[in-house]
C-alpha cells in the first residue's frame, strides 16, 4: 500500500530501498545528483504524528541514505528538507550538496545554489531511462552501503 506522495515521486519505479516505516525514492527531478525523497508509510500528514517506531526507523533510513549518497556523489553537506507544502503525506527531501558538478548517465548536474540553500526550482528532470538507471545504481549501492 502506498500513498499519494510516494506515487507522485514515482513509487514503485523510483524505489531505492524501504525500511519498515519509510520508502526511499530517487527524486525524478534532481536538485543535485542523488537527490532522494524519504516518504513515511504511515497514514500521517504531520511530522509530529509519526509513531515512535516510525521515528526510530527514520534513524536507520537517514543514516543509510547518507552513507549511500556519500559514496555516490561524495557530498560536502547534506540538506534534509521537510517542506510538505504541496504533498500532504509526511516526507522529506534529502539533497546532497557539493561544489561543482557531478556526472551520471551522460548528464552533468551542478549544485547551482552552492553554498546557499538548495533551489528546488532548478532541478533537472531526468529522462525515464536515466531515472531508471539512477534508481538501479542507487538500489545496488544501498544493498552494499
Amino acid at each position: 500500500m502506498s500513498n499519494a506522495t510516494a506515487i507522485k515521486f514515482g513509487y514503485p519505479h523510483t524505489m531505492v530501498a524501504e525500511t519498515a516505516h519509510w520508502w526511499i525514492l530517487a527524486r525524478p527531478r534532481q536538485v543535485t545528483l542523488g537527490s532522494l525523497v524519504i516518504v513515511c508509510k504511515e497514514p500521517v500528514t504531520a511530522f509530529g504524528a509519526v509513531s515512535a517506531a516510525g521515528f526510530a526507523d527514520l534513524q536507520l533510513a537517514v543514516s543509510q541514505a547518507e552513507r549511500l549518497l556519500k559514496g555516490f556523489v561524495d557530498y560536502e553537506r547534506i540538506n534534509h528538507l521537510v517542506l510538505m507544502m504541496v504533498d500532504p503525506d509526511v516526507h522529506f527531501h534529502a539533497i546532497p550538496r557539493y561544489q561543482g558538478t557531478r556526472h551520471f548517465g551522460g548528464l552533468g548536474i551542478e549544485d547551482s545554489a552552492w553554498p546557499n540553500p538548495p533551489q528546488l526550482g532548478s532541478a533537472v528532470e531526468l529522462a525515464p531511462d536515466v531515472l531508471a538507471a539512477l534508481t538501479a545504481e542507487l538500489r545496488q549501492r544501498w544493498a552494499t552501503a
